[in-house]
């Protein structure tokens, strides 16, 4: 089984807390359209004979795009892949590019879940973060999508914003709930250098949320979700039974993905490989046919810190079994003796030979994975 994921690195507005490669010049869109299907068929032997189970379109927001082009993106990828029926095929979409019409044509052209760029159902907080759309937008394109067929929606929040209260942030989730979409993630506010509130940041001018208010909005986020009947599967993924997200879960469990266009990482449990961080440069070197990536080999210390990375995030944990079948002896007994120190915390939680976060150690999480991870001393 294998996953193929495709970066539209193209934006009408730049928020500012995002970091992710895109722009707001859209000139080279319809090149750009013709660059991707090329890399993807291309590259068509780089899966064999494996299965693509799930197909998803990030960015960026690919919702910039018109449904034929969107159409011509996943025939592309259908005739050169095998493609489960069951497959799951995901589109982000900014809640100001969804109409009745579009969507209806989403779910015609084959897209069967929606991730939505929602951020919060508050103002004030979409004004700071110079998102395009506005509350009344992001909750009338979640009944649009679910009148037009879509039972598989997610949407992103984000918590931890400057001058959000608490109760900002429950009436977020309460608003979340009351849609009835099927998943919810939700992330902490980051200040990634380059971005325009890292800016403010180091100016003065935007103060970061005080740490105790920040673990309280993520134990209401828990509580609140836990009761309405979300699972925690992965630290800020939250998803009714059955709906959990099929994409990134192939990632926390370490699947081969495939990924096209300017920016985009691939793994084959070998090797990592990721484009050119450019439209214009991707673009000249793979139409001129020259490499347009780089890639890396990873040695037995990579493949360990990454299970115990995206592992340690998720309900299925850590597979002690799996630590001792595929690495030297020198990581076991290295793992094994980090959970008998961190046992008496009651940060873990141990079931057969599962090691999986406890609530608390929810909380330490990146202390936790630190604390397993193998790093050379020299």
């Amino acid at each position: 089984m294998a996953g193929i994921y495709i970066h539209i690195p193209f934006c009408r507005k730049k928020c500012f807390y995002c970091d992710f490669y895109k722009s707001t010049d859209l000139r080279l869109k319809l090149r750009l359209l013709a660059g991707l299907q090329k890399e993807i068929a291309n590259r068509k032997d780089e899966l064999q004979s494996d299965l693509v189970t799930t197909i998803y379109l990030g960015g960026g927001t690919p919702s910039v795009l018109v449904i034929d082009e969107l159409r011509a993106l996943l025939a592309v990828i259908f005739d050169n892949y095998s493609v489960s029926k069951q497959a799951e095929i995901t589109l982000e979409a900014n809640p100001d590019d969804l109409s009745q019409a579009y969507l209806s044509a989403l779910r015609e052209t084959g897209f069967n879940r929606l991730s939505m760029g929602v951020q919060s159902f508050t103002e004030s907080d979409l004004k700071l973060m110079n998102r395009r759309h506005g509350v009344l937008s992001a909750i009338q394109s979640v009944k649009w999508a679910k009148s037009a067929g879509f039972s598989n929606i997610s949407i992103d929040l984000i918590y931890g914003l400057p001058n959000q209260s608490l109760a900002d942030w429950e009436h977020n989730i309460q608003v979340a709930l009351e849609l009835g979409v099927q998943h919810i993630s939700a992330y902490h506010l980051t200040y990634h250098e380059g971005t325009v509130f890292y800016d403010r940041l180091k100016k003065g001018t935007l103060k970061e949320a005080p740490d105790e208010l920040s673990l309280q909005q993520f134990q209401l986020l828990i509580d609140k979700l836990t009761e309405a009947g979300f699972e925690q599967y992965e630290i800020s993924n939250f998803a009714r039974p059955g709906y959990y997200s099929g994409h990134n879960s192939s990632y926390w469990k370490n699947k081969k993905y495939l990924g096209f266009g300017p920016s985009a990482h691939s793994y084959d449990l070998k090797t990592r490989r990721w484009n050119v961080v450019s439209i214009g440069n991707y673009l000249d070197q793979i139409e001129s046919g020259q490499v347009y990536w780089e890639n890396e080999i990873l040695s037995e210390q990579d493949h360990y810190n990454d299970y115990i990375i995206t592992s340690l995030r998720t309900i299925w944990g850590i597979s002690e079994n799996t630590v001792k079948d595929e690495f030297s002896a020198e990581y076991l007994r290295h793992f094994q003796e980090v959970k008998a120190k961190l046992l008496p915390t009651g940060w873990l939680v141990v079931k057969n030979d599962q090691v999986t976060l406890s609530r608390e150690g929810l909380f330490v999480s990146d202390q936790i994975m630190a604390d397993f991870m193998l790093v050379d001393q020299s």
